[in-house]
């Protein structure tokens, strides 16, 4: 039974799970990341409360933002024998000045809501 088998970590971690329980492994998780931290800090010999890193930014605007398509692309005005339309009609739904993806998109939440 070698360590790299994933049966063998499988009966570890029901092992532990049974002997601790579920809701003690967090604190047990975050105790031995904490001392994790302390060991490295004294190798490296910087005081334990100082920090290494930056903190996590939370709520970061994402790195890329795609640019806006133009606005022939945005509002395509259907014509009325568009089977689209006409599934549209049939299930009562306005699509005087709506364009294809959002009749689509509401003939879709209707049909799925039936």
């Amino acid at each position: 039974m070698a360590w790299d088998d994933p049966v063998v970590w499988i009966l570890i971690v029901a092992v532990v799970v049974f002997l601790f329980g579920s809701s003690k492994i967090p604190s047990i998780a975050r105790a031995l990341g904490e001392a994790r931290r302390e060991f490295d800090s004294s190798l490296r010999g910087t005081p334990p409360g100082a920090r290494t890193t930056n903190p996590p930014v939370v709520n970061a605007q994402p790195s890329y933002v795609p640019p806006p398509s133009p606005p022939s692309a945005v509002k395509t005005v259907p014509s009325a024998d568009d089977p689209l339309i006409q599934a549209a009609q049939r299930e009562g739904i306005d699509t005087t000045g709506k364009s294809r993806e959002q009749i689509a998109s509401e003939l879709s939440f209707k049909l799925n809501r039936q």
